[in-house]
């Protein structure tokens, strides 16, 4: 009786060891985080008075009346962004230069003393509509730095800029981010001052209140995006790239002789790489422009569609996500050698991702969490984010074997973490079945959220092993694919 009582025990504690998931390891990301990581490329729209003064920045001094594109067209942007696999956009609201897009009663420099649509336009309902009709998200970048507010410097204004920010989140409907840029003080127009205004970035804005009890409030699935997060961090660059190793965790450095982490005063030097083991998931954000700047200039063209897809290998395949900048014309629309590149480079990313050639192979795994088919190496190869394989915990180094009817044919490894648990491979190496011999073909670091490797040359393989080299516990990863560069 006690033999069956304790086999009964054991039985009953296995059974429920196998329905148990492994325990996160570190930070974690936020459901409005795990979204955001699956929106991967999204753009950036830079459009005001500054780009009627064919300049970068504006020095807050424009008429208001120079803002009068002769033609914009929300839909034509839009669509050449979705065209492109953009999946989101974030509009700049206001920029440096103070001009508001929209009718705001803060400040009567904005878009209602302005020729567009007979002083009666809003600017941003019309991308946000846009953005909207053809399911990308929306997303807003307000500028703390107000070249033209002659308040600005002095502590009415941040009650000023609270309520800009208090009108785009409450007007505009559901927002993915809400984006904050470092840039803070210097030479400006300031209601006619024409001065250079220093303020100390680290208390000024009261960025936590801010956040706390506006954005966090009133938009509670918007990523707030700085050099810092609190969701998202600046990758630290312009370029359109983190480091090969990067981690989706940060703990926020100030910058040298500060004493707090705020956006415009961060330690940049940690951001391409993030912080393994850092106190919060805070993932990159890769912002570059599609042209060489911000704002659309006329003897510019834009990256070919190869650099572009060189930076999502380099972004958006190394953890982060690929911020593209858009600038729009004087007509109000993205010219046409714009809408050739996304076109082009939209298409070089989903035809290349199109098949998962190793999809339907049979796999073969050394270790399954608990004997349980819930967490099958299988599940890596089903094309469903949510499930994956995961191993006992006391089995942190586990191999996969992939094989497949007849030989495939190459150059591109993609494989995804289930970051709901973590962050945890460290490193990981994958080997090709040639000449009845284990070849290993790559080796590499951080996974994360996904991690795409591009070989130098095309593999012709049937059986592929994944090999996880170092992880501090056991495994939890999502999908694994092979895929062949399309161009």
């Amino acid at each position: 009786m006690i033999r069956h009582l304790t086999a009964l025990l054991l039985l009953t504690h296995a059974l429920s060891f196998a329905q148990t998931p492994p325990k996160p390891y570190g930070a974690t990301p936020a459901p409005r985080q795990v979204l955001w990581h699956q929106t991967e490329v999204y753009g950036l729209i830079h459009f005001t008075p500054t780009t009627f003064e064919n300049k970068e920045w504006g020095f807050g001094d424009a008429d208001p009346k120079s803002f009068n594109p002769s033609d914009f067209n929300a839909e034509q942007i839009v669509l050449a962004a979705k065209a492109g696999g953009l999946k989101g956009i974030v509009l700049v609201a206001k920029h440096h230069d103070g001009f508001a897009l929209w009718p705001t009663k803060t400040t009567e420099y904005n878009i209602t003393k302005s020729p567009f649509r007979d002083g009666k336009g809003d600017l941003v309902k019309e991308v946000a509509d846009a953005t909207r009709k053809h399911g990308l998200k929306f997303g807003v970048y307000c500028s703390p730095w107000d070249r033209n507010n002659a308040k600005y410097g002095t502590p009415e204004y941040l009650a000023i800029y609270r309520e800009q920010l208090r009108e785009l989140y409450t007007n505009y409907g559901e927002l993915f981010m809400s984006w904050h840029d470092g840039a803070n003080g210097g030479d400006g127009y300031y209601g006619g001052a024409k001065e250079k205004r220093s303020i100390d970035n680290t208390t000024y804005y009261q960025w936590d209140s801010t956040w706390t009890n506006l954005t966090r409030k009133l938009q509670p699935n918007a990523n707030i995006f700085s050099d810092i997060g609190w969701d998202v961090r600046w990758a630290g660059n312009e370029d359109g790239s983190v480091n090969e190793t990067s981690w989706a965790t940060l703990t926020p450095k100030p910058s040298e002789g500060q004493n707090v982490a705020v956006p415009g005063q961060a330690n940049a030097t940690e951001n391409p790489g993030g912080t393994r083991n850092g106190k919060f998931w805070i993932p990159a954000e890769c912002d570059v422009p599609l042209r060489k700047g911000w704002f659309y200039h006329p003897n510019e063209k834009p990256k070919t569609p190869e650099k572009l897809f060189d930076l999502y290998l380099k972004s958006v395949g190394r953890g982060a996500a690929l911020d593209l900048g858009l600038a729009p014309d004087t007509r109000g629309q993205l010219h046409a050698d714009d809408v050739a590149a996304l076109k082009a480079f939209g298409d070089h990313v989903s035809q290349t991702f199109a098949t998962n050639l190793v999809g339907k192979a049979t796999s073969k795994a050394v270790n399954v969490r608990g004997y349980n088919s819930i967490y099958s190496a299988k599940n890596i190869l089903d094309g469903k984010p949510e499930s994956y394989w995961a191993t006992d915990d006391d089995f942190k180094t586990p191999e996969v074997i992939m094989d497949l009817s007849q030989p495939i044919v190459f150059d591109i490894i993609s494989i995804q973490e289930f970051i709901k648990l973590g962050q945890r491979i460290e490193e990981f190496a994958v080997d090709a079945w040639q000449d009845n011999n284990w070849k290993e073909i790559h080796k590499g670091t951080s996974v994360g959220a996904k991690r795409i490797v591009k070989l130098e040359a095309p593999v012709t393989t049937q059986k592929v092993r994944l090999r996880i080299t170092k992880s501090p516990v056991s495994i939890a990863i999502s999908e694994f694919g092979l895929y062949k560069d399309s161009e």
